[in-house]
């Protein structure tokens, strides 16, 4: 069973700070996960969190989804000061929650299963989406 275009792995390279790695590692190994699949899985939360919100969706603004995140800046900054690393875990926590939330629902409906043998999470066979 050969992989189509769409879905073959490729690779993409980053750098990051050594401290960040570690505490990359540390989450994954938390997890269970392995460092790819930790930042697979954290690259698509993130994505997802820079979505639209329904009450912006109608908005005429260029970038809707990122005056959420900018007024979540803003609220943070209104009370302290605060560095770069600590905006981003203060705006990463919720869509860390989001995930962990998500993943705890699809599992209790059976729409999803973690398996570590076979490296992460995956569909349950036969679940059609509805």
């Amino acid at each position: 069973m050969g992989e189509s275009a769409e879905t073959s792995k490729k690779v993409i390279k980053t750098y990051v700070p050594a401290y960040q790695k570690a505490e990359w590692k540390r989450h994954a190994d938390e997890l269970g996960m392995s460092q790819s699949e930790f930042v697979r899985t954290m690259v698509q939360a993130g994505r997802r969190g820079f979505e639209p919100d329904r009450e912006e969706a109608g908005s005429p603004d260029a970038n809707p989804g990122g005056n959420g995140l900018e007024r979540r800046v803003l609220k943070l900054l209104e009370d302290d000061t605060y560095s770069w690393d600590e905006l981003l875990e203060a705006v990463s926590d919720d869509v860390e929650s989001r995930l962990d939330e998500a993943l705890e629902s699809l599992q209790a409906d059976n729409r999803i299963r973690y398996s570590g043998r076979h490296g992460g999470y995956a569909i349950v066979e036969g679940d059609d989406g509805d």
